[in-house]
């Protein structure tokens, strides 16, 4: 038997046998593998593209800003994994409005105001 000097506990065990203090320090849930698949990808860089590259929250306060832009899901995925590609689930934002939103501090109804607008605009 093949024993090797365990870097999570400092003992010997054999190849191949998973420590019990092993602990993965970062686990991707369901959520987080939907968000790396390529649809999603496209469909963010869509949604950002059907946003003209600026926040909407911004544009809708007559300021056009283009930095740090994120896709935001309007209802989470936890909440609905369905909603994951839904272009009136989507909206394209700042990293400060995004966490206003993910804070509560913009209500979801009028993020979804603004992402029926942006989707029937496009139409």
């Amino acid at each position: 038997m093949d024993l090797v000097t365990c870097g999570h506990c400092g003992r010997m065990h054999p190849r191949g046998v998973k420590c019990p203090k092993y602990k993965r320090v970062y686990d991707k849930d369901d959520r987080e593998k939907l968000r790396s698949t390529y649809k999603w990808t496209m469909k963010a860089k869509q949604i950002k593209d059907d946003a003209k590259g600026l926040c909407e929250v911004c544009t809708a306060l007559g300021r056009f800003n283009y930095k740090g832009l994120e896709v935001h899901h309007i209802v989470k995925l936890r909440d609905d994994p369905d909603g994951l590609l839904d272009d009136s689930n989507l909206i394209c934002l700042c990293v400060e409005h995004h966490k206003q939103a993910d804070n509560g501090e913009i209500s979801a109804e009028y993020l979804r105001e603004l992402a029926e607008r942006r989707v029937n605009r496009d139409r």
